[in-house]
């Protein structure tokens, strides 16, 4: 099950100082590199020379201390310490703006490398909103533990480089599209414009959406005890 909105309109507000706590452990775990940015806020932002976007983004009920770090927009991670109960409590990710229509792309790829707990119940997931969050699409790259998607079951299909198995639901603010990788991968690269052009030209799911927000992190149910979710490498590429 997916976020609206709240994802990408971060508010300013500090979870107190259970997530000061956190912030020494996280920085402590991050590599040994010049940290660029580091935030233990609730909706903690950051945006980088290169025009992506850093999100702490802890946004479910229940949740406990996370502190995000950052060396770069292909380099960053979280700390996360959340309890073993149900619901999402939080999807930090880093952010690109695409900002055009469906039919105006040519191409829409993304590269990802993450190190992910074998602990825990989260996936590391792709979020693309249209641009005005009427609809999203998942794309599941790893997921572990309790967590499953929005929605009733499509059937599984090959596109954009990897086997996924598809679903369809609705929140009750947006339309969500989970394509949920067939097997975990930790590094790939994703061909992203054929699988919205399904949703549109094969399943007539959605018109010619201008194509908002491509986001990409991790969608955290649990991590108790403290567990770390780090990317490696990251980057968007549109024309």
């Amino acid at each position: 099950m997916a976020a609206t909105a709240r994802r990408s309109i971060p508010r300013r507000t500090l979870l107190g100082s259970a997530l000061a706590a956190g912030a020494v452990i996280a920085l402590a775990a991050s590599p040994a590199e010049a940290l660029v940015w580091s935030s233990s806020d609730q909706w903690g932002s950051y945006t980088t020379s290169d025009g992506y976007t850093l999100y702490n983004n802890i946004w479910g009920s229940g949740a406990g201390p996370q502190s995000i770090w950052a060396n770069s927009s292909s380099n960053w991670g979280v700390w996360a310490n959340h309890p073993n109960t149900g619901g999402i409590k939080s999807y930090p990710n880093a952010k690109k703006v695409v900002n055009k229509p469906l039919s105006s792309l040519s191409s829409l790829t993304s590269s990802y490398n993450v190190t992910v707990p074998s602990s825990g119940a989260y996936n590391t997931s792709y979020d693309i909103w249209d641009s005005d969050y009427d609809h999203e699409v998942m794309l599941w790259v790893n997921y572990n533990g309790a967590v499953g998607p929005l929605g009733t079951s499509q059937g599984t299909l090959t596109l954009g480089g990897h086997t996924w198995t598809v679903y369809k639901g609705d929140n009750g603010a947006n339309e969500v599209y989970s394509f949920l990788r067939t097997s975990d991968s930790t590094s790939g690269t994703v061909n992203i414009l054929p699988i919205l052009k399904w949703i549109k030209d094969t399943k007539g799911w959605w018109g010619d959406e201008t194509i908002g927000d491509v986001q990409f992190g991790f969608e955290i149910t649990s991590s108790s005890g403290g567990l770390d979710f780090r990317t490696n490498s990251f980057n968007v590429s549109s024309s």
